[in-house]
């Protein structure tokens, strides 16, 4: 089903030319990072395949290079998201080297993991999967906003979620930074709650910014949050994997299909064609590109400003 469902969508006509293009893609060294950075780097982007070990980040982009990909297309950059101030300095060092950014795609992120407050007062998976990819886009918005005034241009920010956003209770709010740190432990599957409320702040996050982004209309950009499907990044893992490959395979998508949702949002012809369509939309994965309706929560405009305004107050306590 994974694969028939993005059968619509061919990135190796379906996207822009992007030759002369800069693009991030944060947790590219494996899974559907590094098949966004592929789909990227073959359109022609010149593509920074952020991550924290430069060991793996390396031989992901020697793969890269042994498929046909042109040697020195993708570089890596150092990224730890486990800390806002790391987040900021990675995009910090950004900066020094480019003088454009036209795509920036948050894909690194958590999955589950066991309920920890890290020594800022924050549960780990608030901050690597919302904290610190906000810290980074803000780091680097200056130079987001300077290549979105050129003529003709199609600057975009991509922020990976997951539907299991639709599981969190209308109840969320984020009136303090207490709020990050809900255990939903009177629910069913705590951890999997937990895991969806850090991607809904991703989706009421991106509407936010995207409003915000509105006003400046010298410098256009369009925010997405993107749902990539069910993935198979897992059966290598397993015992006889060959097989479980192919049978895992018949029900969800392989990375390299998985990444469809993210490459489209990144770099789509139809999202040119229609920008004013796709701005601040939440996109599922079946068909590609699908805009879907989000968790009605996302839509309250006033809590997205309470989220904006504690996740500030919380940047500032701690100097980032």
């Amino acid at each position: 089903m994974g694969n028939l469902a993005s059968r619509s969508f061919d990135p190796s006509t379906d996207l822009l030319d992007l030759k002369g293009k800069v693009a991030i893609v944060t947790g590219g060294n494996t899974g559907i990072g590094l098949a966004t950075v592929r789909h990227l780097a073959r359109a022609g982007a010149k593509v920074y395949l952020a991550a924290r070990n430069e060991s793996r980040a390396t031989g992901a982009i020697a793969q890269l290079e042994h498929e046909g990909v042109e040697e020195g297309r993708v570089v890596w950059l150092k990224l730890d998201l486990s800390d806002p101030r790391d987040a900021k300095k990675s995009a910090e060092e950004f900066l020094k080297r480019e003088n454009r950014l036209d795509i920036l795609v948050n894909n690194a992120g958590l999955l589950q993991e066991p309920y920890t407050v890290g020594p800022d007062g924050v549960t780990s998976l608030s901050t690597v999967n919302y904290i610190s990819p906000y810290v980074f886009t803000r780091t680097s918005l200056p130079l987001l906003q300077q290549t979105a005034k050129e003529p003709n241009s199609d600057v975009r920010i991509v922020n990976l979620t997951s539907i299991a956003h639709k599981f969190v209770p209308s109840s969320v709010k984020f009136d303090d930074v207490e709020d990050f740190n809900t255990t939903f432990s009177r629910t069913i599957y705590p951890s999997m709650i937990r895991y969806g409320h850090s991607k809904l702040m991703i989706i009421v996050w991106t509407k936010t910014l995207q409003r915000r982004l509105n006003a400046d209309a010298s410098a256009p950009i369009t925010v997405t949050s993107v749902h990539p499907g069910g993935v198979d990044s897992f059966s290598h893992k397993l015992p006889f994997a060959r097989l479980f490959k192919f049978l895992i395979g018949l029900a969800i998508a392989q990375p390299d299909v998985g990444a469809y949702n993210s490459a489209f949002a990144a770099a789509g012809k139809r999202i040119a064609d229609d920008k004013k369509t796709y701005r601040g939309v939440y996109l599922e994965s079946q068909p590609t590109g699908r805009v879907a309706a989000p968790n009605p929560v996302a839509l309250n405009e006033e809590l997205g400003e309470q989220l904006w305004k504690t996740t500030e107050a919380f940047l500032e306590r701690i100097g980032v």
